[in-house]
């Protein structure tokens, strides 16, 4: 089946298979046609907005060169005369044809208006808001109009993220709410509806100093950022909580069930939060044996497996299906990014979480466009690393959006900051196929290293000769080595 994602690094697959969409603009024609949602885009408003201000001379015969190419790739069985099912013409422009199963944002955004009971809402929000694995549309940042659809989508990630927690509410899940929005009112202080989720879950939960501390540390936000007080619908919430009074303790009647079928008879059962399941990687003993005693102290998350390298961070994902991965970035035999990028482009892949020691924007940008779930310090308290988790659960950035937009922004237009200048045009897998060619490894050992077949493997070497002009494995060594992308003392491990 054919399917799209944006709501993380832009990717068309068919089944497992990521297609190869071309450069840059090319996939900015795909991604402008997906965010009309079907509807067609007329060829001159192509144009003037991929290319905004100055479109070259040929832009006409460009924008056909693009669709013909990515017809190829999201067709490749259509005979030459037939006509595009997917990528269609719809004079005077060109529109995608695809159901919403087959688009991940258009899945999500009817996910999040569709109405139901709270038990409903709850499973459709989880399945909805686990769709996300990065910024949307983030490699198109340059353009105004997927900036604004990117602004979009994040708030109606936002609404999904408060909707789900409200049908938690009423499903008298306060107390395994609390840490989840704690984290999003963080990370959204101008959100007054964070702010009632979260001081009514504690409250819920018998914590009503600290529900009325969480109002108090609203206030406080918005007459420090804005100038106002609580809205009214916060005041009242404050001015009830004072008087206890008995509408806002969750209703005596039975919590809505989910049924489920056992043996001819239908049972029913309360939805709960299920046990948050994570890998560890890390090259260091010391830092896996802090973070397994900080998991096995912690109700609701489970140790599944624990990795030395990125090698075995790859197999033990593959083997135990986790939630989420906590990956240091710096590892030998394979690094952490690499072993994220391997990770993610697996079909329904966990959640990923990059540690450092140190933090840097070039650090932080390389972990997005792998598109991981957040970035943290190995330093932080564990309170913020149990945070973190539980924010990637909900379907919630690690890193506020201001900080992802203000990192794209600050790269955008240029080549990859990882890339040497040398191989400026290679894209991070290439880069990374380059880096274990370098360390001498056969196509077998590449294929056993990255979990792929051996003849994959030979047909991404072949292909990296070919985008760089070379013929044989060893010029690929040598042009490593020149362009500074490998060192005879960065080899080692």
């Amino acid at each position: 089946m054919l399917t799209f994602r944006a709501l993380g690094p832009f990717q068309a697959r068919h089944g497992d298979v990521v297609l190869d969409l071309g450069g840059q603009r090319q996939m900015a024609v795909l991604a402008r046609l997906l965010v009309a949602g079907g509807r067609a885009v007329p060829v001159s408003m192509l144009i003037d907005e991929l290319w905004p201000g100055e479109p070259p001379a040929q832009a006409l015969s460009t924008i056909q060169g693009y669709v013909s190419r990515l017809r190829r790739a999201l067709e490749p069985g259509r005979a030459p005369r037939e006509e595009a099912e997917v990528l269609v013409s719809a004079p005077p422009g060109y529109a995608l044809r695809a159901t919403p199963d087959q688009v991940d944002c258009w899945t999500f955004e009817s996910a999040v208006k569709a109405e139901g009971g709270p038990a409903a809402v709850w499973e459709r929000l989880n399945d909805a808001l686990a769709l996300w694995w990065g910024p949307a549309l983030a490699e198109f940042s340059d353009l105004p109009w997927a900036v604004t659809e990117a602004a979009r989508l994040e708030e109606l990630r936002l609404i999904a993220v408060e909707r789900r927690a409200d049908a938690g509410l009423l499903l008298g899940q306060s107390g395994a709410l609390v840490a989840d929005l704690e984290a999003h009112a963080s990370a959204h202080p101008l959100r007054e509806e964070a702010w009632r989720l979260l001081a009514l879950a504690l409250y819920r939960s018998g914590r009503q100093g600290d529900a009325l501390g969480a109002l108090r540390r609203a206030r406080m936000v918005l007459r420090d950022e804005l100038g106002l007080d609580l809205g009214a619908t916060l005041q009242r919430l404050e001015s009830d909580m004072l008087s206890q009074s008995s509408h806002l303790d969750l209703p005596t009647a039975p919590r809505e069930a989910v049924s489920t079928r056992t043996a001819g008879r239908t049972v029913a059962r309360v939805t709960e939060p299920a046990e948050l399941r994570v890998v560890v990687a890390d090259d260091q003993a010391l830092v896996r044996t802090g973070l397994r005693v900080v998991l096995d102290s912690e109700p609701g998350f489970h140790l599944v497996a624990e990795a030395e390298n990125g090698e075995q961070a790859i197999a033990a994902v593959r083997e135990t299906s986790p939630d989420l991965v906590l990956m240091d970035i710096q590892m030998p035999r394979l690094d952490g990014l690499t072993a994220a990028r391997r990770i993610l482009a697996d079909p329904s892949p966990p959640k990923v979480i990059m540690m450092t020691t140190f933090g840097t924007d070039d650090n932080l940008y390389a972990a997005l466009r792998a598109g991981v779930s957040g970035f943290v310090l190995k330093t932080s308290a564990p309170e913020q690393l149990l945070t973190a988790m539980r924010a990637a659960r909900a379907g919630d950035a690690l890193i506020d959006p201001a900080v992802t937009t203000r990192l794209i922004a600050s790269f955008a237009g240029r080549a990859d900051p990882s890339a040497p200048l040398g191989l400026a045009g290679l894209d991070d897998t290439e880069l990374d196929l380059m880096k274990l060619i370098a360390r001498g490894l056969t196509n077998r050992q590449i294929a056993a290293t990255l979990s792929v077949p051996e003849r994959a493997v030979a047909q991404s070497v072949s292909k990296l000769l070919d985008h760089l002009g070379l013929f044989d494995r060893a010029q690929l060594v040598v042009s490593a080595y020149e362009s500074g992308l490998v060192n005879p003392g960065g080899m080692g491990g």
